[in-house]
């Protein structure tokens, strides 16, 4: 049998960082994880090839090549889907589609032969034994979340890691909360079900053992969802692995703002090697927070969580959403003071989405305010909804947050503001290599003389240099970053 995985496209957003990666010569940002999961689940004589159309084209010969094609999606990525799925259709290949997509708008996908709902490691197996006995079914679903400890690890040789910036390993699914425009509660539980350490380090090491430096996405719902496990296990584990192997990994992961509370916590991540931690704070408006049932954030001075965060050695990134019922008419500004004192440089700030199956969708649409479907894609300017404030004002009043934090200025003093606060660890020495040069001379040619704003770019550039040469290179990158995301803030 011989089997395509496909991985559609993902349009430029502030998650992809499209306009960053020439810096750094990559052609996307991350590998399709899970595609090269599943890949590890099928037999081992069948034939497996991967196209990721992130890096380049279909081209009809790999789909000629193809008993079938094993394709996957997100709601960004549904535009890119269909076209895979349209051109299979003329040429005759069948079609089994997995993923988010399809699990929660399986009944609006049409000329795909196979779905495989859900998470692959409880609907697969069914589907390959039905498929090689010749009498596999249009749909396979199931209710339950398995566990993980049965996933195996991803299959790295189908990638040429060399084109991607980052690379995703799993530890945990599933988040303890229940926001209500989430849908993590419906995919993933809100039972936290993890790896064990043989099993998380028998990945890293496949990752590692393939040539594998540098930056590396712990993919989590939320990695701290069961803290007993990472205090006890997982992290002090993890911190020997890395040391013992002159870290060569910088790890990021998604976490709840209530890490901020557990100093040994963060201590342990920043001694296994995390950097960076992604945190959805979405409003420093407490009523709107009240409203999505966002309670760990509530009734905490967030700008004090962030700092402490900082100052402990973990870089903060931060997702914020505008257009709940309970903003008032000041949100825009609040949300762009808080942004800038915060030092939050990678700050993305998107219109509220209602996706199907979130407990916001089925509230929204007892209240008859739906308007069409949601792209998946949270920066676009537009929402799925009726919002309270009325469209024109959200939207005219998202576009001046946007102008504002993402300002040549404002961001570069959000930067320098960030850096006074960051307390790095001890610096983890690395090789200066050719590549490094050249993606500096990348940066000071773009950002030093070809763009608007090049003034404040020169301020930092020295500012780090002299004040803090330690943090030079972060703030080179961060630097790159707020070029992408005034590209990408401007196409919103």
């Amino acid at each position: 049998m011989k089997i395509l995985l496909v991985n559609p496209a993902t349009p430029a957003t502030f998650y992809s960082f499209d306009h960053a990666l020439p810096f750094v010569s990559k052609r996307s940002n991350s590998p399709p994880l899970g595609l090269v999961t599943v890949a590890a689940m099928l037999p081992p004589s069948w034939q497996v090839r991967l196209v990721d159309l992130n890096l380049g084209a279909l081209r009809e010969k790999d789909l000629l090549w193809a008993d079938l094609v094993f394709l996957t999606g997100m709601d960004i990525q549904r535009r890119s889907f269909e076209k895979v799925v349209q051109s299979c259709s003329q040429l005759g290949v069948r079609v089994v589609a997995g993923g988010p997509l399809v699990t929660t708008h399986h009944d609006t996908v049409t000329d795909v032969d196979h779905l495989v709902l859900g998470e692959a490691e409880e609907t697969l197996p069914p589907f390959l034994a039905d498929l090689e006995a010749g009498r596999a079914q249009p749909i396979y679903r199931s209710g339950a979340f398995p566990d993980i400890a049965t996933s195996p690890v991803p299959r790295w040789d189908l990638l040429d890691l060399r084109k991607y910036a980052v690379m995703n390993v799993q530890y945990s699914r599933g988040c303890p909360y229940n926001c209500e425009f989430c849908t993590i509660p419906q995919l993933n539980w809100r039972h936290p079900r993890t790896k064990s350490w043989p099993q998380l380090r028998t990945e890293l090491d496949a990752l590692h053992g393939r040539g594998w430096r540098g930056n590396v996405f712990i993919v989590d719902d939320n990695f701290i969802g069961n803290r007993r496990k990472l205090r006890s296990d997982i992290l002090p584990a993890l911190g020997e692995w890395s040391r013992g192997r002159r870290h060569p990994f910088s790890l990021t992961t998604e976490v709840s703002i209530d890490l901020a509370d557990d100093e040994e916590l963060v201590r342990l991540m920043v001694a296994a090697g995390f950097e960076n931690v992604f945190i959805g704070i979405e409003t420093p408006n407490d009523e709107s927070l009240a409203e999505c049932g966002k309670n760990q954030n509530r009734r905490r001075d967030l700008l004090e969580s962030v700092r402490g965060l900082q100052r402990q050695g973990l870089q903060v990134s931060a997702g914020f959403i505008l257009g709940f019922d309970h903003d008032p008419p000041e949100i825009f500004q609040r949300l762009a003071g808080f942004i800038q004192q915060s030092g939050i440089v990678t700050a993305m700030v998107g219109l509220l989405n209602a996706p199907r199956g979130t407990r916001l969708f089925e509230r929204l649409k007892a209240e008859k305010r739906l308007v069409g479907s949601m792209t998946g894609d949270n920066t676009d300017g537009s929402t799925n909804f009726q919002p309270s404030m009325g469209m024109e004002k959200l939207v005219q009043g998202y576009r001046r947050v946007l102008d504002g934090i993402y300002s040549p200025r404002a961001y570069y003093e959000r930067l320098r503001t960030f850096l006074r606060e960051y307390r790095p660890p001890p610096i983890r020495r690395r090789r200066f290599r050719l590549a490094d040069l050249k993606s500096l001379v990348k940066v000071m040619w773009i950002l030093g003389l070809m763009e608007r704003g090049r003034r404040h770019f020169w301020r930092l550039f020295f500012y780090s240099l002299a004040r803090c040469p330690a943090k030079f290179t972060l703030a080179m990158t961060l630097a790159v970053y707020g070029y992408h995301f005034r590209r990408v803030a401007a196409q919103a």
